[in-house]
Formats: C-alpha cells, structure tokens, sequence
C-alpha cells in the first residue's frame, strides 16, 4: 500500500475517533459556562449539529443542486428550463423504466411480506427456530451486488445440445426439457429478477415481522381459541390487524427499495432486454451520453416518487403516537 494511503489509513482510524472525543469535550465545557437554566435548551442542539450538519451537506445540499442541475444543459452550462423534463418523458426508455419501477413495487413488496410473513409464523412454531431464522437472513448478509452475480450464474443459459452452466438450466434439461433464457425472454425476466430480490428482502420482512408477531399478547390468542376461533379465524381476526402497522413499515422499507431498484439489474441485464428501471436509466444517461441535465431530471423524478411516501409514513407514525 502507498504511504499516501497508509497515512490517509491512520488519520481516519486515529483522527475520526479523536475528533469526535475533543467535540464532547469542548462541547461540554462550552456548556458549563453557560447559565443553569440555559442548558437543557441548548444541549440537544449541541449533541446533534454534527448530525443536523452532515445531514444538510450530504443530502439536503446534493438534492438541492440536483433540482437546479435538472434545468440545465448536458455540461450543466446554460440555463434551459423544463426541457430536460419534456425530453425525458418523450423517451420510451422511461416509459419501459417507470413500468417496471411500478412491477417491482407491486410484486416486490407484495411478495417480500408474504413469505416474510409465512416465515416468521412457520419458525415461531418450530424448536430450532433460531437457526431456520439465519438461514433465511442469511441473504441479506450478502451485498446486493453479489447475490446479483450469484443468481446470474442461476440462470446462466446456452443452447441446447451444449452443457447447461446455470443451476435451473441444468435441472430443465436433466427433466427432459429445453434450456430457457431466463434474463432474455420478456416480459417474464423482470419477474425472474424480482425473484432476485425478494430472496435478498425476505429475511428482513421475516424478522421485523417475526417481532411484532412475539408481541401480541398470548393471552389474547388463547381466550379467542378458547371462544371456538380456529387458527385461520384468529389470523385474520386478531393477528393480522395487529400487525397492521409494522407491515406498513416494513411495505414503506420496500416500496422506496423498488422505486429506486438499480443493483440487480445493473448487474444481470444492464437494463437490457426489457428491464431498464429508473435508477439504471439515470445511470446510463449519466455515464454513458453524459448528459447531466437528463440524469439529474430522472433523479428528481426518483425524488417526487419517494418523498410523498416518506411524508405518508411520517403522518401515520405521527398519529399512532398520538393515540398512545
């Protein structure tokens, strides 16, 4: 390794820890000279302006110059207004992009809910609950980059009469069928990679889910078995409602992961075929013609997307508190 490197190393691993030490310290002490009554109004400031501050410089501030980036020109020189915005929505690259955003969010979380929710009630009911647990979370150990290059060589095709490299090619074949190109055919390869992702999502619904599931009072469960209520009755009548709003946040998790879904496809189709999302768009747009005016409109569309479901989560979880 460089010594540049070496020594950018060590500033990192000594001076971060060192910095944020001598910021209490200083903070602390800059505190004690102030009035008693004035400290408890000012404390909370103090402990989060470093957060408050790189929140404003790593997000706020590129959102903001993203915005103003999307009314100019490919080299982001002269002032053109919405054309970028009316040339984007003219490419039918983004209308194919937007209806596969809309699949992924359908299909996508539907599906991460349902098995993570079959999941978590099959392993509450199992001694050996703990290891069937890791073993489904055990995907979300893995980036989304390397479960894409995984189920790449899942699906790996090649003509018949050749020797199948892919695992579900060389199970077709060994039944006596032809070999499929699953990443080829459409419009069946966008749900082969929604596939993708629901094996990566599914342990994380399974556990948020499986939680809230050891929550609900057993009590409860029992009296309405006692009252004659079968398991499917008690599911549906007492179960399900109670999870009604940790299945909303996990669906909101989900919901953003598929309005901005870019890895898996990036890495088995490059958006091929038929199944360009958004987020591989505003790539390709960006790295590819270098038009940094489209790309920027195409992330703020990403952006409008988003944000009216961040504020919907945020007035519901406003509201439960509020009937606490």
């Amino acid at each position: 390794m460089q010594p540049e490197r070496l020594a950018l190393l060590g500033l990192v691993v000594v001076g971060v820890p060192l910095a944020v030490i001598a910021y209490i310290t200083l903070a602390e002490r800059a505190l004690g000279l102030l009035p008693e009554r004035r400290r408890p109004q000012l404390r909370p400031w103090v402990w989060i302006g470093p957060a408050v501050l790189l929140l404003l410089l790593y997000l706020v501030y590129p959102s903001v110059g993203t915005i103003w980036l999307s009314f100019h020109d490919a080299r982001s020189q002269n002032f053109v207004g919405l054309e970028n915005y009316q040339a984007i929505a003219g490419l039918s690259d983004v209308h194919i992009a937007i209806r596969n955003n809309l699949l992924w969010v359908v299909v996508f979380t539907s599906g991460v809910i349902l098995f993570g929710l079959t999941f978590a009630l099959l392993a509450d009911r199992v001694r050996y609950e703990s290891a069937a647990k890791s073993l489904i979370f055990l995907p979300m150990a893995i980036s989304f980059v390397a479960a894409g290059v995984i189920w790449r060589f899942m699906y790996a095709y090649q003509p018949p009469g050749l020797p199948q490299t892919g695992t579900l090619n060389a199970a077709v074949t060994t039944a006596g069928a032809d070999p499929v190109a699953w990443l080829i055919v459409q419009p069946w390869n966008n749900l082969f990679l929604i596939v993708v992702g629901v094996w990566i999502w599914t342990g994380f619904a399974m556990v948020i889910l499986s939680a809230a599931l050891k929550s609900i009072p057993a009590e409860l469960l029992e009296a309405a078995r006692v009252d004659g209520a079968g398991e499917v009755r008690v599911f549906r009548s007492i179960v399900l409602p109670l999870l009604g709003p940790t299945i909303a946040v996990v669906a909101t998790t989900l919901v953003i992961f598929a309005l901005k879904a870019f890895d898996v496809v990036y890495v088995m189709t490059s958006g091929n075929f038929g199944t360009e999302v958004l987020a591989n768009l505003m790539y390709e747009v960006l790295f590819n013609t270098r038009h940094f005016g489209r790309a920027s409109a195409i992330a703020v569309l990403l952006l409008v997307a988003i944000v009216p479901i961040l504020i919907v989560n945020l007035r519901r979880f406003r509201f439960q508190e509020a009937i606490r």
